[in-house]
């Protein structure tokens, strides 16, 4: 499975990329929304670990536009932020994730999860 990392914070970046590629996920990692676009249309994800507190442009803004493409509104985006009080679960549904994950992310859950979505299956409420 292809899963994009879009997540500014170095750290938290390498933490991913180690939890998802030792489970066996082909993982990118970009720090940023543009980057993001350009890595989307090269390396085609069938998942978006999304930080939704970006630099520049915030990740509710790169969910909404991916949701609003033919091209990529079916890509699974999961939303994932420390900063629950500035980006609500109800602000990351509208914007189009498909699931959402408050920070810090529980390594030995994750990738389960992250199959779980992008087989299509529902997220917790």
């Amino acid at each position: 499975m292809k899963v994009l990392v879009v997540e500014d914070q170095p750290a938290e970046l390498k933490l991913a990329r180690l939890v998802l590629g030792a489970s066996g996920m082909d993982v990118e990692g970009v720090p940023a929304a543009e980057p993001a676009m350009a890595a989307i249309r090269h390396h085609r994800p069938h998942l978006i670990l999304l930080d939704l507190e970006l630099p520049g442009r915030n990740g509710l803004s790169l969910a909404r536009q991916l949701k609003a493409s033919p091209e990529t509104r079916d890509i699974c985006i999961v939303a994932i932020t420390s900063y629950p009080e500035r980006y609500p679960r109800a602000a990351a549904l509208d914007a189009g994730c498909d699931a959402y994950v408050k920070k810090p992310l529980d390594t030995r859950q994750l990738p389960g999860f992250l199959r779980r979505m992008a087989a299509g299956e529902s997220a917790p409420g």
